[in-house]
This record gives structure tokens, sequence and C-alpha cells, in this order.
């Protein structure tokens, strides 16, 4: 900072005082300097940012959030898509493990062993495995957090792994559980040790929204060991329960409600006086129009098609409704706003593919899968088929069907949907040749078991060979061992002359040849 004339009047008859003030005023403006998002002034009059831990914000707020959201996704159709989307591309068909013990036998004991137990693991007896994925994301996403319990059965159940998981909505957490509890501490309703570990869930013996399960145990609630429940939810900060995805555009979404029943009303509105007869002059006009009944008694409602007479009138003026300007740009911008608090495609929440092309929704999937992935990798495998899979060995070793508690395991999630399948294919074929990927973790990226796989296909072979088939690499062409071939391009419609004289046409069929010539 440069000196001021008063500065430099000073510094003649006292320089050293002089230098004092100006490196003192640096100083000063040095401290003042800082974000402009942290400045206090008449454009931040209002903003209320309180510093509180995310265990107190979502202890005041996580109930009401949670409710509103269910009433949102029950009764806004933008609001239950979005929640739909993301469980589809969460979950799919399902994410289904793999035995990867290196034992090929037991792999194969465990993987039929758990394909069996996942018609039964449902408590309610209603879901399999994979159907139970898919409501647990869906509550995890709609009311932030979702609990799995596990429940053991006895062996005289008849159940493949006396094993069953229960899934209990968020609500059974008992969240007036909070203080301190020893040397530990309670934070709505999850007990933590002393070192900050889980030690115990308080959960309600019924739902507390149930009025029967209300008048029954009333609003009791007993501990549970950590290690009988999942909890899942999305951790944003260092807290100890998860809030609705949905929570940054739920006042969007309920002022677009708003705004779409308002105009509406007016719509409708305008629709029911169709005409009002005036008078022939001012002073017949009366002050206001005027409607009765058969017995003289004021109407105040209005209907379709009504007529509204004035006093002494005489000139009939037809209702003319006016053009909403703007409806369809403003809810256009406001689901861009509900997309993007969702985290998802605008393209996918409304189905709306007029502005975008190929490329540009390409490039948008791209992002949302990579967003999907992280979610299925960092939170939902291991926050509940991590679990899951950890007490589903234990049961059945417990039982003397594996010798083993712990076996390592793979997880396979469900494949996104090419938007250009040969490019994608052409794509994973290049990735096998170059080594870059093997072909077991091209068929993983399926959502196949490549095992599986490997099998049919050599099963598939062997019965070819069996039945002296051979596979031509045309499909259309399937030949004898030592025949010739079934399909002749001379009196087969669907064979095709693939070979001619003409260049540029056999171009068109071999790339390699197309090449050269481009």
């Amino acid at each position: 900072m440069s000196a001021t004339w008063f500065d430099h009047a000073i510094a003649t008859v006292a320089p050293r005082m002089a230098a004092r003030r100006v490196m003192a005023r640096q100083a000063f403006e040095t401290l003042t300097r800082g974000y402009d998002g942290a400045a206090r002034g008449r454009r931040t009059e209002g903003w209320r940012a309180p510093g509180s831990s995310a265990d107190t914000e979502i202890g005041v707020a996580g109930a009401l959030l949670r409710d509103r959201m269910r009433d949102l996704v029950r009764n806004n159709p933008h609001a239950a898509k979005a929640v739909a989307v993301l469980v589809n591309n969460i979950i799919g068909a399902g994410i289904m493990p793999r035995a990867a013990s290196g034992d090929d036998k037991l792999d194969r004991k465990v993987d039929a062993l758990f394909e069996r137990w996942t018609g039964e693991c449902d408590a309610d007896g209603q879901l399999d495995f994979y159907g139970l994925q898919t409501l647990i994301c869906r509550e995890m996403v709609e009311a932030g957090e979702v609990l799995v319990r596990r429940r053991l059965r006895r062996s005289s159940d008849g159940l493949p792994v006396p094993l069953q998981l229960q899934v209990l909505e968020a609500d059974f957490l008992d969240a007036t559980k909070s203080g301190a509890l020893g040397a530990g501490r309670l934070v709505q309703g999850i007990e933590f040790d002393p070192v900050g570990k889980r030690r115990a869930y308080w959960l309600h013996a019924e739902h507390p929204g149930d009025a029967y399960g209300a008048l029954q145990n009333g609003l009791q609630s007993r501990p549970v060991p950590a290690s009988e429940i999942a909890h899942v939810y999305e951790k944003q900060r260092t807290q100890a329960r998860g809030v609705p995805w949905g929570a940054p555009v739920i006042r969007s979404l309920r002022d677009l409600d708003d705004y779409e029943v308002a105009e509406l009303v007016r719509k409708k509105t305008e629709a029911c006086v169709t005409a009002i007869v005036f008078g022939d002059d001012e002073a017949q006009q009366g002050i206001a129009p005027s409607v009765v009944d058969a017995d003289g008694n004021r109407v105040e409602q209005f209907e379709p098609g009504l007529i509204a007479y004035a006093r002494g009138g005489k000139d009939i003026r037809f209702n003319q409704p006016s053009a909403t300007g703007g409806y369809g740009e403003y809810k256009r911008a406001s689901l861009h706003t509900i997309s993007a608090g969702f985290r998802v495609p605008y393209e996918l929440l409304t189905g709306d593919l007029s502005q975008v092309n190929y490329s540009s929704i390409r490039a948008g999937l791209v992002e949302f899968r990579r967003q999907i992935d992280a979610v299925q990798w960092q939170l939902f495998i291991p926050m509940f088929c991590a679990p899951v899979w950890r007490w589903f060995t234990e049961a059945a070793w417990a039982a003397g069907q594996i010798p083993s508690p712990i076996v390592p395991v793979e997880w396979s999630p469900p494949k996104f949907e090419a938007v250009d399948p040969q490019k994608d294919a052409m794509a994973n074929l290049l990735s096998i040749r170059s080594g870059t990927m093997t072909l077991a973790e091209v068929i993983a990226k399926q959502g196949r078991n490549p095992d599986a796989v490997l099998a049919e296909i050599a099963a598939t072979n062997a019965k070819l060979d069996a039945l002296g088939l051979v596979l031509d690499s045309d499909p259309r062409r399937v030949t004898k061992t030592g025949s010739a071939q079934t399909s002749d391009p001379a009196t087969d419609p669907a064979a095709d002359e693939t070979d001619t004289d003409d260049p540029a046409a056999n171009a068109d069929n071999d790339p390699a040849q197309a090449d050269q010539q481009d």
C-alpha cells in the first residue's frame, strides 16, 4: 500500500513515525482480507449459518425431513420418479455375490448354498435377497436411513441356512435416547462405547406410528447389540444418522406443487365466468355484477358456464381467459433444480429428451454412472452386503454346512445398459485384446458370474460338438461337420452375397479394407 500525502508530511519531521504508520495500516488491511462468502453486511443479512454439529442438526430436523419426503414421494410424481431412478440404477436386478476363497470346490458349494438361501432370507417371507436390496435402497434414499436386523433361526425351521433378515424403518430407532451413558454416550438411539465404536441400537418393539403397536408397548425401547444390526445410510459428515437424499429440494418440490395448483385454480376460475351482462350506459352498470338464485339470494360460488348479470344489464360481454406465459420455462427450470438436488440427470427425472443428442446424453450418463458406482462400492456394499455375507457364512459354519466362518467374496453390481451396445462391446473387446481387462472382469461388469458364464459356454460347446455342429463366423450359417452349408446364398433370401467384384461393395463388408480405402 502506497503512502498518502499525510504520511509524506509526517515523514518530513518524523520519518520513523511515518514508517510505523504505513506498516500498521498495511497490517490492518491484511487482517481484514478474507472470503467474500464469510463477509457480513447488507447482502448477507438474515443468512443463518450455525456451527452446530451434524448430529445436532439431524436430531432437530431429521424426523420432520423424513416425514415430509415420504409425503412428497406419495403425492409428487417427480419425487417418486427421482427415488425410483436412483434405486433402479443402484440395485437394478441385484448386487450379486460370488465366493472367492480360491478353492473351487468350496466356492461352488458356498455359491449354491447362498443361491438356495436367497429365496428364504426375508423374515416377512415375501421377498428374496435381491428384492430386499431394492427395499433397503429405497428406504435409504427416501427416508435417509434403514436398519437391517439379523434374525437367527433354529435348525428345525427347515431353512437352507438358519438365518433371516428383518428390515426396520428408521422410525424404530428411539431418537429420544441421547446423552451420557456411563463412560460412553447415546446419540439419537445409537449407543457408543468410550472409544466411539457403536455398541448397541435402542429399538422400539413396534413402529411408533402404528396405532396398535403404540397402545400395546407405548414408546419403550431396548438395546440391541450393534453386531446384530446393519445401519445403511449416506455419511455426508461424521454424523450418526442419515437424512433423505432429496432434503435440499423439499421446498422446491413443494413450491412447484403450489404453483401448479394455483395455475390450475386460476384457469378454472377464468373458465367459470362465461359472460357478464352490462347496462346501456355507465350509470346503469351498478357497482359489481350480481348473481342470485330463484329465491333472490346472492350466489357467491363460481360454476362452469356461469353468466353474471350487472344491475340493469342489457349488453353482454364474453370472458376471454388469458394465456399463461412462461409456465413451461418455469417448470423446466424448477425440474432442473430438483434433478440437481436428487443428483439425477434431468432427462432421467422427466423423460424429456427433446434438448439432447447422442453425445450430450452419453456424457451426462457417464458422470451419473460414476456417481452410482461410488454409491455401490463405497456405501451400499460395505454397509449392507458385506455384513449380510458375514452373517450368512457364520450361520452356515455354525450349522456345519461349510468348514470356515470366513469366506472371501466378490460382488457384481448390475450392468449399465449401453447407449450404443456395439461401441461398448468393441471397447470391451479391445480392452481384453490389449490386456487392460480380463474376460472375467468384462463378464462381471455385465452383472453375471464369470465362472457360471464360462461353464455355460463350455457346456454349450460340448453339446455342439456332440451334435456335430459348427458355428460359422456368420451367425446365419450353421454347418454339420463334414457337410456343406445349410444356408445357400442363391436360394436363401437371408443369405447375402458378401463378396462381389466391386471393391467398394466389398469394403462395406470388410472393415480392414474400408479403412484402407479411407
